[in-house]
């Protein structure tokens, strides 16, 4: 599956939240459900949301990160998700992967 592709995917709310459990993560779904349940959103809903903010706002640098996580895993869509909802979890003004700030 290409790129564009798994990010259309990830783009669906429901996608998302099977995507998020199949992560088999509790602590990175804990996190999520506290911040979806922040901001008034479902945990699918803050995972499809976090896909288009990094879309929209990661650095090349962010970019280039997950594309080499990706391509080391057989499970190249899972590696997209956490890694996207890793960076909207991030606290504001967090270093970005190459380590200078926003």
């Amino acid at each position: 599956m290409l790129l564009g592709d798994i990010i259309a995917h990830l783009d669906d709310e429901a996608v998302a939240t099977e995507t998020l459990v199949r992560l088999d993560d509790l602590v990175l779904l804990g996190r999520v459900q506290e911040s979806a349940a922040d901001e008034g959103l479902t945990p699918g809903e803050f995972a499809a949301r976090a896909v288009r903010q990094f879309s929209d706002t990661a650095s090349d640098e962010d970019w280039v990160t997950m594309l080499g996580i990706m391509g080391q895993t057989p499970e190249p869509g899972l590696a997209c998700l956490r890694r996207m909802v890793e960076y909207a979890l991030r606290p504001p003004g967090a270093l970005h992967a190459c380590g200078h700030g926003p």
